[in-house]
């Protein structure tokens, strides 16, 4: 009865070290998120950097005044905005711990960010229709570069989103879960402000 005792004793003495490790762990998580975040900002500051020296290298080629599309554009802009709102959104409902308006949240994020990239892809190919494909320029060629290099990211988060959907229908919204969408808000929103940064720096300061 003693090494019962003994045993169960060191059965409860387990449960705050393992909450500790988990905390620990939990925090080792978000602080190389925030790592990895902030190479990101210098790989976008590098490409940034890029398209601001290139952008009047057109070689008597097109220039972004006579192919972009400011309202089209716009309609980008808009799309990846409002997922920023929805995913906002979800996480109001994961801290209130709503699965099924987490899930559902994040499949309306899903839906507006797959729009944004959708039509990405057809300013793309139409600019490489017109002729104004990477190789015509060293303007656009960072401008394709810097503007894809987003794109491709924003793919990655909304596989990164699908994923989270299903281990929160499969798993609920357990400590590992919330803080996976934790940083995947972090990483959402990342991008929106880049995307800002896009339509000002490369959009907008050809019509202005």
């Amino acid at each position: 009865m003693t090494q019962l005792a003994t045993h169960h004793g060191h059965g409860d003495a387990a449960g705050p070290h393992d909450s500790h490790h988990e905390h620990d762990d939990g925090a080792k998580t978000t602080f190389g998120f925030w790592i990895y975040l902030m190479s990101d900002c210098l790989i976008f500051a590098t490409l940034f950097a890029t398209f601001g020296v290139l952008a009047n290298a057109t070689v008597d080629g097109p220039t972004g005044k006579g192919l972009f599309e400011l309202p089209y554009v716009l309609g980008e802009t808009l799309l990846l905005l409002i997922s920023s709102f929805t995913f906002g959104v979800a996480m109001l409902a994961m801290q209130a711990r709503r699965q099924a308006q987490v899930i559902g949240w994040l499949a309306v994020t899903f839906v507006f960010g797959a729009g944004f990239i959708a039509m990405e892809l057809v300013e793309f190919a139409k600019l490489i229709e017109e002729g104004a494909g990477p190789h015509v320029s060293a303007f656009l060629s960072s401008y394709f570069v810097l503007v894809g290099t987003h794109g491709i990211h924003v793919t990655c988060g909304l596989l990164w989103i699908a994923v989270m959907m299903h281990q929160v229908y499969t798993f609920g919204l357990t400590g590992v879960t919330r803080r996976r969408l934790a940083c995947l808000s972090l990483f959402w929103h990342f991008l929106d402000l880049i995307w800002i940064c896009v339509f000002t720096f490369v959009y907008l300061r050809e019509f202005v």
